[in-house]
């Protein structure tokens, strides 16, 4: 089985089973106290999300976010002042989010929506968006292009999209590789199963640099900027305890060289896109 035969119904139940960063925090999920905790430990372990984001940019204007899940990145467009439209394809991912933007106070700025990104505008009516954001989403969905095409309906005008995607030449894929024996022939059902913390993820794509040029060509798109970030450094075993612990060989690396290194190998091909045709 391809990836493109898989059941969109299992990939909502892998993500309904354990939305993703559910356990940044110890607390009482649903409090603000554990909010907060999952906010400050997701953006401590990808920085970059923010920078790429831009959070402040989009103030008094339309965003969609496809693939919200508990609501981090949704919270803060809606605190500076964004109104943003959120769209998940897991129940229980948006009855967090939901509950998440009424602790903070920000239900007037988010309208939520479940669909399946492949078949967005069967769900939700097409309008024109001055963002379609989207962080880590897309390539868990069997047919991406699909979804990519259906994104581009809510792109408008001088419109931008920001899309993160896997990116296949990276420290993480190339160490499942290695640690694999060199199965290059598995290696795609390797990466998928060891994606995300939880394994067994159903769907997982990857991509190259030129990989993501070509889809955004195909749907009308432009690349204006294109960067590669995120190798996580910590062992695992203390991350979990939520302690950062930095495994070998980043406890040695100079800040610098690990930068540099991200920059290369990083897992997260961070992407803005403007609309060229429609």
């Amino acid at each position: 089985m391809t990836f493109q035969d898989v059941p969109i119904e299992r990939v909502q139940e892998f993500w309904d089973a354990r939305p993703c960063n559910i356990r940044h925090s110890p607390l009482p999920v649903g409090t603000r106290a554990y909010f907060d905790e999952v906010e400050a430990r997701k953006y401590r372990v990808e920085p970059h999300i923010p920078r790429f984001a831009e959070f402040e940019q989009w103030r008094g204007k339309r965003v969609l976010e496809v693939g919200c899940g508990i609501g981090t990145d949704t919270v803060n467009f809606a605190k500076r002042g964004a109104w943003v439209t959120a769209v998940d394809l897991s129940a229980r991912s948006l009855e967090l989010a939901q509950k998440r933007v009424k602790v903070y106070g920000l239900s007037d700025y988010v309208t939520f929506c479940q669909a399946n990104a492949e078949q967005l505008t069967d769900v939700l009516p097409v309008e024109d968006y001055d963002l379609v954001y989207s962080f880590g989403v897309i390539h868990h969905t069997p047919n991406p292009s699909m979804a990519l095409r259906q994104m581009a309906e809510y792109v408008g005008p001088g419109g931008t999209l920001k899309l993160m995607v896997y990116h296949r030449w990276s420290w993480k894929a190339l160490g499942l590789l290695v640690r694999s024996g060199f199965q290059f022939w598995r290696w795609n059902e390797i990466i998928a199963r060891q994606s995300e913390a939880q394994t067994g993820c159903p769907v997982t794509h990857t991509y190259t640099r030129r990989d993501v040029v070509r889809m955004l060509d195909r749907v009308g798109f432009k690349a204006t900027g294109m960067s590669v970030e995120h190798i996580f450094p910590y062992r695992v075993a203390d991350y979990v305890r939520y302690e950062y612990v930095k495994a070998w060989p980043f406890s040695w690396m100079p800040d610098g060289l690990f930068r540099w290194l991200e920059k290369r190998l990083g897992w997260h091909l961070c992407v803005t896109a403007e609309r060229v045709a429609k």
